[in-house]
């Protein structure tokens, strides 16, 4: 059976991301979609939030699992003997970095790395600047799930009653 992992940070998912979940599932038999746990950054979501929001909303694929993981990408594939790595490409300055990536994890242990071109619709959309646009008050809706959009005004609202609090 051909496995593949969907590897990020996915704070917040967006219709980007499961673009590309979507497509890998249908070029693999199953895809792990690893939520990387990054105790350096203060995301916007917890990754227990971030894993259950992608677990509700890739719940009509029944080839996707959802899962955090910390450390190295190829240690995670090691265990769960994941052959490839799916990488959304946006532009070509996401290509650099990530033929790096691709080109470190392959000498590591072998894993492969296919690389996915973004839908000409979510090629500007970044996760950071769909957080950015939502903390400032803008529309970010049709660029990530409703069920997304509905967590992230809730953590805006939260945020500005927290400020409102301190001053």
């Amino acid at each position: 059976m051909a496995t593949a992992v969907c590897p990020g940070s996915f704070d917040p998912v967006t219709n980007g991301h499961l673009d590309i979940i979507a497509r890998a599932a249908r070029l693999f038999d199953h895809v792990s979609v690893a939520v990387l746990v990054n105790h350096s950054k203060q995301g916007m979501f917890s990754v227990e939030q971030r894993v259950q929001m992608l677990r509700d909303v890739t719940s009509s694929q029944p080839t996707v699992s959802v899962e955090s993981f910390e450390g190295l990408l190829v240690d995670f594939c090691a265990e769960r003997g994941i052959g490839a790595i799916v990488k959304g490409l946006r532009a070509v300055t996401d290509f650099d970095y990530e033929l790096q990536m691709a080109q470190m994890n392959a000498r590591l242990t072998g894993v492969e790395t296919v690389f996915v071109p973004t839908a000409p619709e979510w090629s500007f959309l970044a996760s950071s600047l769909v957080k950015e646009v939502a903390v400032h008050g803008g529309d970010v809706s049709g660029l990530v799930p409703p069920l997304v959009l509905a967590e992230m005004n809730q953590h805006v609202r939260e945020q500005m009653i927290d400020r409102l609090g301190e001053g």
